[in-house]
């Protein structure tokens, strides 16, 4: 391998592997991946499935693909004999700015196990110039700056597809990645662009003319919506993606012999979430150019198509004014307006109609009337679809509804960002479980192995050093890998109650500064970006913030807490953080939460959860058993009863408990105003004492119990500790994204 690696050097610049720079060796593997990756594709026989998203974040590919592909491990030591780091090589590549969070990865995830389990299916997206936005943190606020990333993965191609939008024709460019599988196939995510984006409209911070089309498509990922321009933008982007994406879909079938009216049998396509909605009258319109008449369109598309919802928050499930639609993509409103009449003949239940009585067209309605699956993403959430936010569909179609909990990629997610508990679970029960993650349970015998318990104590130590120099050498934070590691690291959100870890932390403040010393120092590490609309995340992220320098400058307390907010959560940032974490804080209200799967990430690198009964954490709880989670608040149907009866006024419980109202008035104290902001703190304080819209004050005292007794427990039998991370560990099998799309394939697309 190493002679392979110098005649690629040799072919790019002319010099030996030694004498090269990092610049010129990362080409040379990309080179080299490029190569293997292009021998792993393979034809197409039968149905090729279509994974249409908003988002995909993948990551940084180098590693990945390597191990993928079989050359990690001799490419490592190659440049370890010509004194050459890989990880040094990794930092010559920027992380691809298209996605966000849990959806994102989610899709990456995805396209890993397809192209894994030799499963033609590829990805449609959009190639966004800057992303969300970077994180930047000045003077304790969140700071929104282009995101921009380059990378010679995406390939320019000469292909381009016409999209029209607003009576305008638009040229989208299509740009291809190669998704490698490990032992398996490559496969292409399909991202589009137009040509004339025009990067130098942006303005300062994230600000630019929205009314700018052809210059302004695709620069972000999800542009503020805050305004009429920015919500019509939103619909310009997903017309752009699932046109262009239309058109490939129904080239490349037509190039494998499909006649269009057997489309279904040479193509499936799955609609990640709302975003892609319009795929379903776009591809009627054009079946309906190539002389299919409309009902009979209607049905290929049916059984084309497939639908999966990621949550039960009305604000996700987009709904546009029709007046939008009129103006950016008139020519799919008759298509709609169609579509409208014929669920209107099925059901006399006008919740179910695709245009409302307000003149908004529902996106999730169509997609489940016109699709032939509708599938949650964890056993309780697909319960709650069927129970109560969908109940009115799921009694018109119960056939299309199932449930397919999420899953990640253990290639990522383990081997990748965990080499050195890859290698001891390689050393104790063999290779297999990189391919069938069932293996994992294996593990189970050693549960009692005092040696191999405190491998894994020995392990997470190390982990927790490397993240604390890699906060050090990017966050300047100077963090103690003897203290337990406690991470909250997802989107900024209140229903994923980023809020109630910050009053815990408060108390706990108070309880050391009254002499009540914890079980052992924490070190409370987040990372979370807040939609640049969404004030009061962003008060939350300025609290933490603020809490974390009146921590610091505190002799007393500091010695036992420390709370480190990282800046620019991503992939990257992930990967240091997810190996080193002793509790995973899954703390989301009962319901709110569809799935999860940073709680998967943290449960196989050796994390004990501490969660409510939400999403994948009831599985979660499930599997491990009571005595390997922490679980705690109300259920799921105490909290839907309490939004349906209005019974919760959070003024009343911050009345009523002295420990609440302590924490929640600290935010205003003038320790606090020392550190921040008083605008933003004192409107937080105000947030949940007046609202509390997602219900954090009736879990505090359960959540106040049991992490104080986590950390207890963490502190007082490091042995018993060990052999919780173990069991979560050989319990993760079941959350390998190759099982979920083994269901897929199953159930819905049959390929």
């Amino acid at each position: 391998m190493a002679g392979g690696i110098y005649e690629t050097l040799t072919k790019l610049c002319g010099k030996d592997l030694a004498a090269a720079t990092n610049k010129e060796i990362y080409a040379a593997l990309m080179l080299l991946t490029e190569e293997k990756s292009k021998k792993q594709e393979a034809a197409v026989q039968g149905r090729k499935l279509y994974y249409i998203s908003a988002e995909f974040l993948i990551g940084k590919l180098l590693s990945n693909n390597l191990i993928n592909l079989g050359l990690y491990d001799e490419v490592k030591a190659a440049l370890a004999c010509a004194g050459k780091n890989l990880s040094d090589i990794e930092e010559m590549e920027d992380e691809p700015s298209l996605g966000n969070g849990g959806l994102g990865r989610l899709a990456a995830c995805f396209l890993d196990s397809l192209a894994t389990m030799n499963l033609p299916g590829d990805g449609i997206g959009l190639r966004y110039h800057c992303g969300l936005f970077r994180q930047q943190f000045t003077d304790g606020l969140q700071n929104a700056a282009p995101d921009y990333w380059r990378t010679e993965w995406t390939k320019h191609t000469d292909k381009v597809y016409p999209v029209t939008l607003a009576g305008k024709q638009y040229e989208a460019r299509l740009y291809k990645l190669a998704v490698t599988g490990y032992e398996g196939r490559t496969n292409t995510l399909n991202l589009f662009d137009l040509d004339t984006i025009d990067e130098s409209v942006i303005g300062q911070g994230i600000e630019f003319d929205k009314t700018k089309i052809d210059q302004n498509l695709t620069l972000f990922l999800y542009p503020d919506d805050s305004d009429e321009e920015g919500r019509k933008l939103r619909i310009y982007q997903q017309y752009l993606m699932v046109s262009a994406g239309a058109q490939l879909i129904l080239e490349e079938a037509a190039a494998r012999g499909s006649n269009y009216h057997d489309l279904a049998n040479y193509a499936a396509i799955q609609i990640n979430d709302t975003h892609p909605s319009m795929v379903i009258p776009e591809l009627i319109r054009l079946l309906g150019e190539k002389g299919i008449a409309f009902d009979e369109a209607v049905k290929i598309v049916t059984d084309t198509c497939a639908y999966t919802n990621h949550t039960i928050l009305a604000e996700a499930l987009e709904k546009w004014p029709r007046h939008y639609l009129d103006e950016i993509v008139p020519q799919l409103m008759p298509i709609i307006e169609k579509l409208d009449a014929l669920s209107r003949e099925r059901t006399d239940d006008a919740s179910t109609y695709i245009i409302d009585t307000e003149d908004r067209v529902h996106m999730a309605h169509m997609d489940i009337h016109f699709s032939h699956s509708t599938n949650g993403v964890a056993a309780l959430h697909t319960q709650i679809l069927k129970d109560t936010e969908l109940k009115n569909f799921y009694a018109l179609y119960p056939e299309k509804f199932n449930n397919k909990t999420n899953g990640i990629t253990f290639r990522r997610w383990l081997l990748k960002c965990n080499p050195q508990l890859t290698a001891e679970i390689e050393r104790l029960i063999g290779p297999g479980f990189k391919k069938n993650a069932d293996e994992l349970e294996k593990l189970m015998r050693f549960c009692e192995d005092d040696s191999v318990l405190n491998r894994l104590f020995l392990i997470k130590k190390d982990n927790k050093k490397a993240l604390s120099d890699w906060l050090y050498h990017t966050q300047r934070a100077k963090t103690d890998p003897d203290a337990m590691f406690l991470i909250q690291s997802k989107r900024l959100h209140e229903y994923k109650r980023q809020q109630l870890n910050l009053l815990f932390l408060i108390h706990q403040y108070f309880e050391i500064k009254a002499g009540h010393l914890p079980a052992t120092k924490i070190v409370s590490i987040f990372g979370a970006k807040a939609a640049p609309a969404y004030v009061t995340a962003q008060d939350i992220i300025h609290a933490l913030l603020a809490l974390s320098d009146v921590i610091a400058a505190d002799e007393e307390v500091s010695k036992w807490m420390q709370v480190v907010f990282v800046e620019n959560y991503n992939v990257t940032a992930a990967e240091k953080m997810i190996p080193a974490c002793d509790l995973s804080e899954q703390i989301s209200l009962a319901s709110k939460e569809a799935s999860g799967t940073g709680n998967m990430k943290f449960m196989l690198n050796g994390a004990v959860t501490l969660g409510t009964m939400d999403g994948a954490n009831v599985e979660i709880a499930e599997r491990v058993g009571n005595d390997n989670i922490y679980i705690f608040g109300r259920t799921s149907d105490q909290v839907i009863r309490s939004y349906a009866d209005g019974s919760y006024h959070a003024e009343e419980w911050y009345e009523g408990d002295p420990n609440i109202r302590r924490a929640i008035d600290f935010l205003s104290s003038e320790t606090m105003l020392s550190a921040g902001h008083e605008e933003n703190l004192s409107r937080l304080q105000n947030e949940l004492i007046h609202k509390d819209c997602f219900q954090t004050l009736p879990d505090f005292n359960a959540y106040l119990v049991r992490k104080t007794q986590a950390m207890q427990d963490y502190a007082l039998n490091p042995r018993e500790w060990s052999r919780r991370a173990l069991v979560n560990i050989a319990k993760a099998g079941f959350f390998s994204s190759d099982r979920t799309i083994a269901e897929y394939n199953r159930d819905i697309w049959h390929l």
